[in-house]
């Protein structure tokens, strides 16, 4: 694609991914003493053993994989995310689905969940995406992406050396650009056509 931007390179920030770990950390050894000596209470909802059980089980499972994949973030020395004329490849999380092309995004919106932003890429053809997912739990929480917000991909720049609105920023302007540029495409075909 001719007259447009550049290849941005975002990389992992590595102390944001340490400071994530600790915490999930933490939420799994709460996990696990919430299954192996859990806390009594009177309550009694709070305090039943099934449910304090379940929490805890829970806890480990959904926080020992976030764990994982801060590991494996950690580790990696690939950039967390690459824009580029042709689309962004996401590599930002243990969900990322790879590469995003423009043409199939529809738009970009955002939503808070619990004070986290959220970036929310509608796409054309979200079962394809679901589909790329290799692992079971990825291609589960895709699709629930899907069903909840109606798009199985979403970025945040939690683990992104880079701030939220000036992501955000540089993705709308590449969207608009590869839109503006595929118009231009399309306008010149159509006057071929009528030649």
């Amino acid at each position: 694609m001719t007259q447009m931007r550049e290849q941005i390179k975002i990389p992992l920030s590595k102390k944001k991914l340490i400071l994530m770990l600790i915490g999930s950390m933490g939420f799994v050894v709460a996990g696990f003493w919430f299954v192996i000596k859990p806390p009594t209470n009177n309550n009694l909802f709070l305090g039943n053993p099934i449910v304090i059980l379940l929490t805890g089980i829970v806890s480990i499972l959904i926080f020992g994989f976030c764990a994982f994949s801060y590991i494996r973030k950690i580790l990696d020395n690939k950039p967390g995310l690459i824009i580029d004329n042709i689309g962004l490849t996401d590599n930002s999380s243990g969900v990322s689905v790879g590469q995003i092309l423009w043409n199939n995004i529809e738009n970009i919106s955002v939503i808070e969940i619990f004070g986290q932003k959220l970036i929310l890429i509608k796409i054309n053809n979200p079962q394809e995406y679901i589909n790329k997912q290799m692992n079971c739990f990825k291609k589960k929480f895709a699709q629930i992406n899907m069903n909840k917000y109606g798009t199985p991909l979403s970025i945040t720049s939690n683990t992104l050396k880079i701030k939220f609105d000036e992501l955000l920023n540089i993705l709308n302007n590449h969207l608009n650009a590869s839109r503006k540029h595929n118009k231009r495409i399309n306008n010149q075909r159509q006057r071929k056509s009528h030649n």
